[in-house]
């Protein structure tokens, strides 16, 4: 089968950096002590990336924009009824495009979170002397508990996708997102993914990066740290 680029390289990036990261915040969380210095970190990343991200979602190649792959409830029905288009089966399904959605979202709100959180012992979130501290021993509590778990539920089930998908539908969906290609049955137009688009991609991750330090650094002095 002919194949076309569907994913650019900023997107398989983000992809990979946000999975890295993703598991190097559960990891750390989990052990705590020292390495909550590197807990913070992977959250800053993650929301630069998740910054990023929501930009790419209108300025990056065709099958990464929202327009392009998010889809109304009656297209959503209509792949599960088997009852799909051809460019549905480009890039993110229907279905697929709530899952990632979904990830995407929980990512936002437990970093979001993290960022208020206060165990009032010997760590605290750049935000949370802006909240009272019955707000931040809630928002930490959630930050621990259930936000953590709704993000774990997510990857499983978004790691489950991908073998179902390679198993019963032979669909390489990891290959793709290496390479940037896919196996398509029909005509489309591919996503740009030139010299230009790449270096817009790393000017704009620039910014998100930017913007992430600058809201920590502002938590921070107004703590008096």
């Amino acid at each position: 089968m002919p194949t076309l680029r569907v994913w650019d390289l900023p997107t398989r990036l983000f992809h990979w950096a946000l999975a890295l990261s993703v598991i190097g915040l559960v990891v750390t969380g989990n052990v705590g002590g020292s390495w909550m210095n590197w807990h913070f970190r992977f959250g800053y990343t993650v929301l630069a990336l998740l910054i990023f991200r929501v930009v790419w979602g209108f300025v990056g190649g065709r099958w990464s924009r929202f327009s392009t792959f998010v889809r109304g409830p009656g297209e959503v029905l209509a792949y599960l009824r088997g009852k799909s288009r051809s460019e549905h089966h480009i890039g993110h399904n229907p279905l697929g495009a709530l899952s990632v959605l979904a990830l995407l979202t929980m990512l936002a709100v437990q970093v979001g979170t993290g960022l208020f959180a206060d165990d009032e012992i010997a760590l605290a979130g750049p935000l949370a002397t802006l909240v009272s501290s019955d707000m931040a021993g809630s928002i930490t509590r959630y930050h621990k508990g259930l936000g953590k778990l709704f993000v774990i539920l997510l990857v499983v089930l978004h790691l489950a996708a991908i073998v179902f998908y390679r198993l019963f539908r032979q669909k390489r969906l990891v290959r793709a997102m290496i390479s940037g290609d896919q196996e398509v049955s029909a005509n489309a137009e591919p996503s740009r993914d030139s010299a230009g688009t790449r270096w817009l991609a790393l000017a704009l991750f620039a910014l998100a990066a930017v913007a992430v330090y600058a809201l920590v650094d502002f938590g921070y002095a107004a703590a008096g740290y």
